[in-house]
């Protein structure tokens, strides 16, 4: 049975340091792999299609499950989902640990990405509960800061693993925080859950993943025949998905929480922003190791400013939220990453790659809080779950395409039919370049449609 509370207190605060750490862990598990790829590259000598697919599995698995887990969660409680997320999150990433074989990475990958799609909309979802509408932009803050700093950390926690073990080890850094999850949730955190939750449509399920995976693996086949076909079998799939929403009683996502507009920018901000981030962050964190020869230590510890005003820059949301309208906040947030990208499309050296990055990430951290509380604020209690899996959707999904598509250009411009990792180091940073001009176009688009649409919201909206 939920509850409403005038005031969350010393509990719900400490149920949120409980909930930091699989939201920290999902968040570096989409990024500690970046520096491991040379290395991994040597030991399993994987294609270039099969590398990327190694990067990026994950983080598709994430964003297709992610709504059936969201909505799941609704219906068998938010904490019982929890643990078993966590679970068969450290499983997973046992089995990644110790791939033998590129296929079997991927797979593995996979899973955790299945695994990981039970964490975020879970946490988000209890968090919403656990403390009322003044506090709330705080919580989630806050677990937007946690969330910054597992991507920024990711790179640099791999560096100093890599330092000293092999590949493998970036992924049983999650086993022992997962272990204690699991014993300690049931004591620690309430559990919630929708009492008048309708049961799991699994042909909506079926649908939902028909959608979002043929159209991924269309993109990744770079077009032709195949692709083609396998981009329009996933149109045609969430053409159905949709209808069938409208007709439920109890759908697997409420169609009706895109009406508010505030929900709607927030998602399409947080999806094409979390694109450019996708596509840069690998070329950025390979830049260190393949163009300027940094061991993976070192590589991490030069991702340190940019993970410094990611986690800074977030923690500060609340404060300037409270102060200026969301149109004003999101929309400078856009216009500050567009110009850290426009600097990196520029940069040829080591100091300009890293003033330029960090300039990115002081726009994506207000932008990944504020965005998360406006989709979490746009839905009702109920649906917590569904709305907090469409936010980690956004991001997950973003991140993921960012890689596959963004991926593929700079790839095309940095080598000549050869590995991308035998590339030459002026080719590879004009790779680098040519992404980061489109990351930088698609952000200052994005800042002035956010601007614009927040700014035309009618009264009524949320």
């Amino acid at each position: 049975m939920e509850k409403t509370m005038a005031r969350a207190g010393v509990r719900e605060w400490i149920d949120l340091a409980v909930l930091a750490v699989p939201t920290m862990l999902l968040a570096m598990d989409a990024t500690v792999l970046y520096l491991a790829v040379p290395h991994l590259s040597a030991d399993l000598r994987p294609s270039d299609a099969e590398l990327l697919w190694i990067v990026d599995s994950y983080g598709f698995l994430v964003a297709g499950f992610l709504v059936t887990m969201g909505t799941l969660g609704d219906r068998i409680g938010r904490r019982r989902l929890l643990v078993i997320g966590a679970s068969a999150f450290a499983a997973a990433s046992v089995l990644a640990a110790f791939a033998p074989s590129p296929l079997f990475l991927i797979i593995a990958r996979g899973l955790l990405g299945v695994a990981g799609a039970t964490l975020g909309p879970s946490t988000l979802a209890l968090i919403s509960t656990m403390f009322p509408s003044n506090q709330r932009a705080l919580a989630i803050s806050l677990w937007a800061t946690c969330f910054s700093a597992g991507i920024a950390l990711g790179p640099i926690v791999g560096g100093v693993l890599l330092e000293w073990f092999w590949w493998g080890s970036v992924f049983l850094l999650a086993v022992p925080f997962m272990a204690v999850l699991v014993l300690t949730a049931p004591f620690l955190l309430p559990e919630y859950r929708d009492p008048a939750a309708g049961k799991l449509d699994l042909a909506s399920v079926f649908l939902s993943l028909a959608a979002v995976l043929p159209v991924i693996y269309g993109i990744k086949q770079h077009g032709g025949v195949v692709g083609g076909v396998s981009i329009a079998v996933g149109l045609i799939a969430g053409w159905l998905f949709v209808s069938r929403q409208r007709r439920l009683a109890d759908p697997l996502l409420d169609l009706r929480m895109f009406g508010s507009r505030s929900f709607s920018v927030a998602l399409m901000a947080l999806v094409f922003t979390m694109t450019a981030i996708g596509g840069v962050y690998l070329f950025v964190t390979q830049y260190f190791q393949l163009v300027q020869r940094f061991t993976p230590l070192v590589a991490g510890l030069w991702l340190m400013p940019s993970a410094v005003v990611l986690v800074l820059s977030s923690l500060v949301t609340p404060r300037l939220a409270a102060r200026f309208a969301p149109a004003h906040v999101v929309g400078v947030a856009l216009v500050l990453a567009a110009l850290g990208f426009a600097a990196l499309a520029f940069a040829g050296g080591l100091l300009g790659v890293v003033a330029g990055f960090s300039l990115v990430y002081l726009g994506v951290g207000p932008l990944m809080a504020l965005g998360t509380d406006l989709v979490i604020g746009a839905a009702p209690p109920e649906k917590a779950g569904s709305a907090a899996a469409m936010s980690e959707t956004a991001m997950e999904f973003g991140i993921a395409l960012g890689v596959g598509v963004l991926g593929v250009v700079g790839t095309a411009v940095a080598t000549d039919g050869e590995p991308l990792l035998q590339a030459s180091a002026a080719s590879f940073t004009h790779g680098l370049n040519v992404v980061a001009a489109v990351a930088a176009a698609m952000t200052g688009a994005l800042a002035v449609l956010v601007l614009g649409l927040l700014r035309q919201r009618s009264p009524g909206d949320s």
